[in-house]
């Protein structure tokens, strides 16, 4: 059965949640916000001479790990066909916001880059609109959002078995350097293809990632 989200006059009302079906309200409370949010941030998102896919595309390669940064993870991780993907890659790439290169370990595949003048646009990336707000949220209920959201999106995630990304040193996958001296000095390996994983690996988003349990 479809939920039914309440108007906007509800929705702002204090105490509603208890007044109303207790979690059943909260559910819907939660529903309207979402949808409001993703509605305002998409429009935001038509700037620079780009559209929202193509603000996306751009802040996943700059986020992606060595692993992800690829035609395919990225069709992966916007819910997209390969085909529209591809069209929002031409589309970046004739602006001169981002490369392709062949791996050096394996040519058949292609690596994506930001160029200067992609770094450059994701420095006026219009999401800093919402990043500004959510800086000016209290620490324990940003952290206690933060916690919410994430579960919300991995419960759905497995609902709907669609990939899950996340980042690195969080993955199950991860393994902490033992400074037993195997791994060069590196930060961790990844647990999957055994490579050593640096600063700077492990503190992006990966394809490969498992939820700890």
């Amino acid at each position: 059965m479809p939920v039914t989200a309440p108007s906007l006059a509800t929705a702002q009302q204090p105490g509603i949640a208890s007044h109303a079906g207790g979690k059943d309200a909260l559910a819907q409370r939660v529903i309207l916000l979402l949808d409001r949010l993703s509605r305002l941030t998409r429009e935001l998102q038509f700037a620079g001479g780009l559209n929202p896919a193509q603000w996306e595309a751009l802040r996943f390669i700059a986020q992606a790990n060595k692993y992800s940064r690829s035609p395919t993870a990225l069709a992966e991780y916007l819910g997209a066909t390969k085909g529209t993907v591809s069209q929002t890659l031409i589309a970046l790439e004739n602006k001169g916001l981002i490369t392709r290169c062949k791996k050096t370990c394996d040519r058949r595949q292609v690596d994506l880059c930001l160029t200067d003048a992609g770094q450059a646009m994701l420095a006026r990336d219009p999401m800093q609109t919402l990043e500004q707000a959510s800086l000016e949220i209290a620490d324990e209920l940003g952290a206690e959002m933060v916690k919410g959201l994430t579960r919300l999106l991995h419960d759905l995630q497995a609902r709907h078995q669609v990939v899950e990304f996340g980042v690195c040193q969080e993955c199950s996958l991860f393994c902490v350097n033992s400074g037993n001296g195997s791994l060069d000095g590196a930060d961790g390996a990844c647990g999957s293809t055994g490579e050593a994983i640096d600063a700077v690996e492990k503190s992006k988003i990966c394809i490969n990632y498992k939820t700890v349990s």
